[in-house]
């Protein structure tokens, strides 16, 4: 794999239904109120009525110094369980996030096969790849976190 190739996995559980996860995962206008790193989100195209070919633009904060910009397309989306899409900017390839209810969890599984196209980002990437494999990890991590918390909120439990 080139250095500048990456394909990134994250795992989350969540105490939450399926149905529930994926509203809030699908209300992408939302997510800088619950996850740290996500600065904005911009509808660009609004795409068929189930949210196919939709066009998002996000800015990315990171653990490091620097922000990720990219456009996201919705190229298949098949609720509560499946969303495919392609992305280009400053990262460019293809994600998909799949949920599934897995006893009394969520199982949020996202994969991330791109490739950066900021020219200093590929020219470090030979020695500054594991720092940015790292960072992605973190950002994913907190996402994670920030979600459950934000969902117990949605869901308070019963006191006892």
């Amino acid at each position: 794999m080139a250095a500048d190739h990456y394909d990134l996995v994250s795992v989350w559980h969540l105490d939450a239904p399926a149905d529930q996860v994926w509203r809030v995962l699908a209300d992408a206008p939302r997510w800088p109120e619950w996850w740290p790193f996500v600065e904005a989100v911009e509808a660009v195209r609004a795409g068929t009525p189930t949210g196919e070919h939709s066009i998002w633009r996000y800015t990315w904060k990171t653990m490091l110094p620097y922000r990720l910009r990219f456009e996201l397309c919705v190229t298949r989306m098949e609720p509560p369980a499946l969303l495919e899409a392609e992305v280009s900017g400053d990262v460019a390839g293809r994600g998909i996030c799949r949920i599934q209810r897995r006893g009394r969890k969520t199982t949020v599984r996202y994969q991330w096969q791109v490739r950066t196209c900021r020219p200093w980002m590929n020219w470090l990437a030979p020695l500054a790849r594991p720092l940015f494999v790292w960072n992605h990890r973190m950002v994913m991590q907190r996402g994670e976190s920030c979600l459950a918390a934000w969902l117990s909120r949605l869901n308070p439990r019963p006191p006892g």
